[in-house]
């Protein structure tokens, strides 16, 4: 199993990567831009992109492992996992990339959007107690 999580680290590790760069390459990073002075009534969309990529991530995430089964062990539901965990980051990175390309007055957010994405990433304990909580 430690060898299909390193995969599945390796994977997330990619995502946050790629889109570090892209960040930092097209971002135009620095203080003064990072900081969000006034919102239009037009651009309270963009405030809202990173809370509904989280809570679609999360609910396409949970919805997901509903396929586990619980006889099994986790070995044999990582792949449900890994299809879950590539489902919720995609819809991160999308987020983050959306918020780059369409607003980058919003980066902050973004930022932390891929904050939040490099906090999820996987480890053994964390794949065991999201496949044990799987309300089966």
């Amino acid at each position: 199993m430690t060898q299909k999580i390193k995969t599945l680290q390796n994977i997330h590790l990619a995502i946050c990567a790629g889109i570090i760069i892209v960040y930092f390459i097209i971002g135009n990073l620095s203080i003064e831009g990072l900081t969000i002075k006034t919102i239009d009534s037009s651009e309270i969309v963009f405030v809202a992109i990173p809370f509904l990529a989280f809570i679609l991530s999360n609910f396409f995430f949970k919805s997901q492992l509903k396929q586990v089964n619980a006889k099994m062990n986790p070995e044999e539901n990582l792949p449900i996992y890994q299809t879950a965990s590539i489902m919720r980051w995609a819809i991160l990175e999308g987020a983050a990339f959306f918020i780059l390309f369409v607003s980058p007055k919003f980066q902050l957010l973004g930022i932390i959007t891929i904050a939040y994405l490099a906090i999820l990433r996987p480890t053994e304990d964390r794949i065991i107690k999201d496949l044990q909580n799987t309300g089966h």
